[in-house]
């Protein structure tokens, strides 16, 4: 029997990006550790140190960053334009901060997020009194300019982590009220930071409450492991029969949707040693050897918990016993890549069966080979998908980028290497 491998992941890359955010925007030094080092996270620390924030050119994942925050209007005009990378949480969430700002900015980034929808924080921001300028349809360039704004009630038509926390962050800033409905329940990590810095916001199951502010505290935070990167790891020591301990992930609720997924394609995971870190839920991982695995329906409400965690899910669906229908998750659409487009159609690739639906796909595992060349898009998610289900035995399968996976985990390929050889 194989011994525990026990492993980390890098830092939540979610909480990192908002970490540094509120950090620039306290009155006061912060401290954070445990920053991701990742491409993403990297272009907020460009963007605000464009915005006059001191932030290192370059970190590592176990660096303390002392921060000194210029206040809740203390950003300076940008002399150039604001590259945001591959980030489109970089662009939302920043979207809201310059809105607030009595400030012109223009937003750019690389071809993938170019191409990513942006309207849908230009909706609620210009009614708060913010105006956007767009080069293209729905896209970057994306010029913001800020000044005074207004409270708003925003009735948001999709459950959006990104546009909620662009409107906080621009009633934040401008010292406004804001009110935030969603259809259901979306990533929660801006309303339990700003909570623990002191906020006036109120969460219910209606929606979330966020009353003028005229200071925010500093921080000081340790950032906990990303789910979402856990989630690969879970898989390929699922894939290859073999127990795993993942220590000091964060697990809250609104994002491991996949947790519950996993555990009905009959995975044994539990959570130990369960703490709260700056208002964030923290466990280790635990994971029993698993012998096989079935196929599930997944869809509804669940969806907004696991979104970026689809592409895994699918690929390890390829290995089930029986089918997998993911439905109500169109977002996949418009994410880096067409996520449903692309996964199915590298799963075709390299042999496995599986369908486009318009908002979701069907597959049909199989014990079979799997070998071909997976074109990744330059989609982080998609290239470490495939790296997993490549590395999970009987198959040959080689991805195109395999660099673009530091967008969200670097060492994502050494970790791989790590958990096999426990095999």
């Amino acid at each position: 029997m194989s011994a525990v491998r026990s492993v980390t992941v890098p830092g939540d890359k979610s909480l990192s990006h908002r970490a540094l955010m509120f950090a620039a925007l306290a009155s006061g030094e912060s401290v954070v550790r445990g920053v991701l080092p990742s491409a993403d996270v990297i272009s907020t620390a460009g963007v605000l140190r464009a915005l006059g924030v001191s932030l290192p050119d370059r970190w590592s994942g176990e660096d303390t960053l002392r921060i000194t925050g210029r206040g809740r209007r203390g950003l300076q005009q940008p002399s150039r334009d604001l590259d945001c990378g591959n980030s489109g949480t970089t662009t939302r969430l920043m979207a809201g901060v310059i809105a607030g700002h009595d400030m012109r900015a223009t937003f750019v980034g690389d071809a993938s997020l170019s191409r990513r929808p942006m309207r849908r924080i230009a909706r609620p921001l210009t009614q708060m009194g913010a105006i956007f300028t767009f080069t293209s349809d729905d896209g970057l360039p994306m010029t913001v300019h800020g000044g005074a704004l207004g409270d708003i009630d925003w009735i948001s038509p999709t459950a959006s982590a990104q546009v909620k926390s662009a409107i906080l962050l621009a009633a934040l800033v401008s010292g406004n009220s804001a009110r935030v409905q969603e259809p259901t329940r979306s990533r929660d990590h801006t309303e339990r930071m700003l909570a623990a810095l002191g906020a006036p916001i109120v969460v219910t199951d209606e929606a979330v409450v966020l009353g003028p502010v005229t200071a925010l505290a500093p921080l000081d935070f340790d950032v906990p492991g990303d789910p979402s990167s856990a989630v690969f790891l879970i898989a390929l020591a699922v894939l290859r029969g073999i127990p795993i301990e993942i220590t000091k992930v964060g697990v809250n609720a609104t994002r491991i949707g996949a947790f519950a997924v996993l555990t009905r394609m009959g995975v044994s995971l539990t959570l130990v040693n369960a703490h709260d870190v700056g208002g964030e839920p923290v466990a280790d991982v635990h994971v029993a050897a698993t012998a096989g695995i079935r196929g599930v329906d997944i869809g509804g409400d669940e969806i907004p918990a696991l979104i970026d965690e689809l592409p895994i899910l699918a690929c390890l669906a390829a290995r089930a016993d029986g089918e997998t229908r993911i439905r109500d998750a169109g977002e996949l659409r418009v994410k880096e890549s067409d996520r449903i487009a692309v996964v199915v159609s590298n799963l075709r690739a390299i042999g496995a069966d599986a369908d486009e639906l318009p908002d979701g796909m069907v597959i049909r595992g199989g014990a079979g080979r799997f070998a071909g060349h997976v074109r990744s898009h330059g989609d982080h998610r998609i290239a470490m998908s495939f790296g997993v289900l490549g590395a999970g035995g009987n198959a040959d399968i080689t991805v195109d980028d395999p660099d673009c996976v530091n967008v969200s985990f670097p060492g994502f390929w050494e970790t791989l290497a790590l958990i096999g050889a426990a095999t």
